[in-house]
């Protein structure tokens, strides 16, 4: 009866513990890239600044960046896209209409946004139709060039090019907020000011990445991932990817790979980070110039971290979602009225704060609205890696704690992920004010964070269960 017992034992844990050497006969791990192309017609509005502007000049062309995995039970795809941000309906018509053309489950497909502020936030009726059926074509595309394949991931720090951007300081008229209040903190505050005392939260220095390559070792397609808002330093009126799609073409010519292959770079948990350091004067750069250096940089690290990593020929996958319900903040009385003399004021009135007219809008925009929303949470295990996607600018210490406590060996966060719902700060961040917590740049109640990360827990471990 002892004997029994153990091979009972033994045989429940089999299943938890798969690897490449448990891959029946007949599984052979696939991947397939592709890209689309997602440029908008020219009078598009870019709106990564306070007003929007229209389009006038593509300098570079927008994709979506697609990648599928395939280990002969499951697949998986990954679709990122040179844009601000993509609504949930977006993602929604688009993972319909992949599900419709191909056999891939919904909640298997992760789509995102780059967040590059010289991009459409693709809410026009015009653009979106065309986007929706790009991302889908670009995912059936690499199922088309799906071929076998192995895979392998790593990891590999760059802080140089991360910044907090939320300060401490001591200058009291910095910290002013369109509410008529003091804040604690303040976004992007003025450079090498005596009055900066140090930053609010930390930063994820890691470049993390899946790459996946021929039986022959030839690439097919590298998905990295890094926490860093955006570079910036464009022309007014032009269109472009940022560094996001610098790496992607740099990375590949430093792999030497062909046409066919795909780099990606998507955005971590950066919605309190960028690239200006705050303590040094900066430095007049070209157009472009700064984003083409970041890009090079962090594509010749990621390159020398790749040579080091392992790759399978088989790994399980799996993924699941679920939706949160997350109720939307509304402005007390006290606010309403706040604003209801900041708008009977004059136009040419000087006001407490300079943003007190948009925010004005923004929450009675809020007040109007519905009460709750659903947000599509997400986690996709590829072995013994995880990759968990927020809908929101995430904050870097959110990303860092789900790295910190996974049950898996490895993760990273892709934000701005299946939805754009605003920025999404830990109950901390909300106490100490700033840009990223105000009403109407955040939307949703305070504890989101928590409820989000409990969540996206909960899935790891249904997806590492399995």
């Amino acid at each position: 009866m002892q004997k029994f017992h153990w091979l009972l034992i033994v045989f429940l844990i089999l299943p938890a513990t798969l690897t490449a050497d448990d891959a029946k006969p007949n599984q052979v791990f696939m991947a397939g890239s592709a890209k689309s192309n997602i440029t908008p017609p020219l009078g598009e509005n870019l709106v990564g600044n306070w007003v929007p502007t229209p389009s006038t000049n593509i300098h570079d062309e927008l994709h979506a960046r697609c990648l599928v995995l395939d280990n002969g039970e499951t697949k998986i795809a990954f679709v990122v896209c040179d844009s601000l941000g993509l609504k949930r309906e977006v993602c929604d018509e688009a993972r319909a209409l992949i599900c419709s053309e191909t056999d891939i489950e919904p909640d298997h497909i992760l789509i995102s946004a780059t967040h590059t502020h010289s991009a459409t936030p693709a809410t026009s009726e015009a653009y979106q139709p065309f986007l929706v059926r790009r991302i889908a074509d670009g995912v059936r595309r690499a199922m088309a060039n799906r071929q076998p394949a192995r895979i392998g991931w790593g990891g590999v720090d760059e802080p140089s090019e991360v910044f907090n951007r939320r300060w401490y300081t001591t200058d009291p008229e910095a910290l002013k907020n369109p509410f008529g209040g003091i804040d604690q903190v303040r976004m992007n505050p003025p450079r090498a000011s005596a009055n900066l005392l140090r930053p609010a939260g930390p930063i994820d220095p890691e470049v993390s990445f899946l790459s996946v390559q021929t039986l022959e070792g030839k690439p097919i397609a590298l998905l990295a991932n890094y926490s860093l808002h955006y570079v910036g330093g464009v022309k007014r009126g032009d269109v472009s990817a940022d560094y996001f799609a610098i790496f992607s073409e740099r990375i590949g010519e430093l792999m030497n790979t062909d046409a066919n292959f795909v780099g990606i770079m998507s955005n971590g948990t950066s919605g309190d980070i960028n690239n200006i350091n705050f303590q040094e004067k900066s430095e007049r750069r070209e157009p472009y110039e700064q984003m083409t250096n970041v890009a090079n940089l962090i594509a010749e690290r990621v390159y020398e971290a790749h040579q080091q990593i392992e790759f399978q020929d088989w790994i399980p996958l799996d993924a699941a979602s679920r939706d949160l319900t997350l109720q939307y903040r509304k402005p007390d009385k006290a606010m309403q009225d706040y604003f209801a003399k900041v708008m009977q004021q004059p136009e040419d009135a000087v006001l407490y704060q300079r943003h007190e007219r948009t925010y004005a809008g923004r929450v009675q925009s809020l007040l109007e609205g519905p009460d709750s929303t659903e947000v599509m949470l997400q986690v996709v295990r590829i072995g013994d890696l995880a990759v968990t996607a927020i809908p929101f600018e995430t904050f870097a210490e959110i990303g860092l704690e789900l790295k910190e406590k996974t049950p898996f060996a490895d993760t990273f966060t892709i934000e701005l992920a299946n939805g754009w719902y605003g920025y999404l700060p830990t109950p901390e961040q909300h106490k100490l004010g700033g840009y990223e917590t105000w009403m109407g740049t955040n939307k949703v109640q305070f504890d989101a964070s928590d409820l989000i990360e409990k969540t996206l827990f909960e899935l790891m471990d249904e997806v590492s269960d399995k």
